[in-house]
């Protein structure tokens, strides 16, 4: 006679079937700040344009009546003008990084991808500047 394989499975109601892919986009940010690794560039301000995309995962939807329920587009623009008020940055690349260490204290936070733009710097260009993607990891060390 066979036996019986199968097994009862007894469902949590609190666990949600569902997984939300969410992305916050802020898109020509431009400031003033002194940022550049030549004196010329120490002293005065420049334009600088931020463009990023933050995209985090959550399992629950958004609740209309929580600020936390989201990552707040307003906090990732008051973050930036706290960075630039704060320090000098020689490097976008600097900049980028205190950017995404930021961001990053945000668990629910997965990839950030960040795009900076010097406005006025070369007469030949518009702008130039740098675009860098960061993701966390999820391997343990």
């Amino acid at each position: 006679m066979k036996k019986n394989n199968l097994k009862i499975v007894k469902i949590n109601n609190k666990k949600t079937l569902f997984n939300y892919e969410k992305k916050v986009i802020i898109k020509e940010l431009v400031l003033d700040l002194k940022l550049g690794y030549f004196d010329f560039e120490k002293e005065r301000p420049q334009k600088v344009k931020f463009n990023l995309e933050v995209n985090y995962e959550d399992k629950e939807p958004s609740n209309d009546k929580d600020i936390k329920s989201i990552v707040n587009y307003a906090k990732i623009v008051r973050l930036i003008k706290k960075l630039i008020k704060n320090k000098h940055y020689n490097f976008l690349e600097t900049l980028a990084e205190d950017v995404f260490d930021e961001l990053f204290k945000d668990k629910r936070i997965d990839k950030i991808s960040l795009q900076i733009e010097k406005l006025e710097i070369m007469k030949d260009c518009s702008s130039v500047g740098i675009q860098i993607s960061k993701k966390r990891s999820h391997d343990k060390f």
